[in-house]
């Protein structure tokens, strides 16, 4: 894996590292609550993980909106199910989502390309 991929994962992974060996509880307890949050429960995971892609793109966060491609794709979703998920975000949000959405269309072909699909 290459780009913007291989890129994002790295520096996440080095600075969630580092949040954590710093952080205060309540940093540590929001970490995990977080992570608890996209848990299979009565919502399936990959719905979870679609619905924070949608909310990130309308919020227009790249970093949130990498991770949830990302999950969403290792879930398992297709690329039609998240391209349709870029369409919610990008009705609610309207056209300052645009951006996002390129950058985000941008990951997903890196992550097909990876898959070797």
């Amino acid at each position: 894996m290459a780009g913007r991929l291989e890129s994002f994962r790295a520096e996440r992974e080095k600075q969630n590292a580092r949040i954590l060996e710093t952080g205060t509880l309540t940093t540590k307890r929001f970490f995990n609550l977080d992570t608890g949050t996209y848990q299979d429960g009565a919502v399936d995971a990959l719905t979870k993980e679609f619905a924070g892609l949608s909310a990130s793109m309308v919020l227009r966060c790249d970093d949130c909106i990498a991770y949830h491609v990302i999950r969403c794709f290792e879930l398992g979703a297709s690329e039609q199910q998240i391209t349709e998920i870029f369409d919610v975000g990008l009705i609610v949000g309207g056209s300052i989502v645009i951006p996002h959405l390129r950058r985000a269309r941008a990951l997903l072909d890196e992550l097909i390309e990876a898959r070797g699909a």
